[in-house]
C-alpha cells in the first residue's frame, strides 16, 4: 500500500524583516504607522477577545501617544472580556483631564459592560501614574463596583512607554 505524504506546510516569509527605519522616507514611515494602527485596531474590534495586555498597550500607545492634551477613556468589555467598545470619554489640557464617574458608569450600563479598562495619556512623556491618577481610579472602581462592573486595568500611556496599574498592584 502506498502511503500518501502530507503536503508540507509553507511558512510565509516576513516581507518586513529586512526593512530598517533609516531606509524609510517620511511618507513611507507614515504609511507604515497607518498600517500598524489598522492592524492593532483590527485586534480591538467589538466582539473580539483582547489578544494580550501587550497588544492592548501597543494599541493605546498608537491611539494616544502623539496627543498634545490629556485624553481619558475606557475599553468596555463583556463577561468574556470581549471588546464591546473603546471610547475616549474626556479631553483635558496638557497636564490633566476632568473625569466624571457618573459618565463612566452610565456608559458602562448603557453598553451592558461586565468589565472595563481605563486609559489615559500623559503628554509630558512621563508614564508614571500621579496621585490624582490613583485617586480617580479608586473612585471609578468604587462607583463601578456598586453596579457589579469589574475594573481590570488602567493604562497610562506616553510615546515611549505605558504603565499598567494592574501590573503595579495599584488595583
Amino acid at each position: 500500500m502506498a502511503s500518501k505524504s502530507s503536503p508540507s506546510r509553507v511558512i510565509p516569509k516576513n516581507r518586513f524583516a529586512a526593512i530598517r527605519m533609516a531606509s524609510l522616507n517620511d511618507p513611507e514611515k507614515q504609511s507604515l504607522l497607518q498600517l500598524a494602527f489598522a492592524i492593532l485596531q483590527d485586534l480591538h474590534q467589538p466582539g473580539l477577545e483582547l489578544p494580550s495586555p501587550n497588544h492592548t498597550r501597543d494599541y493605546l500607545r498608537m491611539l494616544l501617544a502623539e496627543r498634545k492634551a490629556e485624553v481619558f477613556g475606557c475599553v468596555y468589555l463583556d463577561n468574556r472580556h470581549r471588546v464591546i467598545e473603546a471610547a475616549e470619554l474626556f479631553q483635558g489640557t496638557i497636564d490633566g483631564a476632568s473625569v466624571y464617574p457618573r459618565v463612566v458608569v452610565q456608559q458602562a450600563l448603557t453598553l451592558n459592560a461586565a468589565a472595563v479598562m481605563f486609559f489615559h495619556n500623559h503628554p509630558s512623556g512621563v508614564a508614571e501614574p500621579s496621585h490624582a491618577d490613583e485617586a480617580i481610579t479608586r473612585r471609578l472602581k468604587d462607583a463601578l463596583a456598586l453596579v457589579d462592573i469589574r475594573v481590570l486595568d488602567h493604562f497610562v500611556v506616553t510615546v515611549g512607554e505605558s504603565v499598567s496599574f494592574a501590573e503595579r498592584g495599584l488595583l
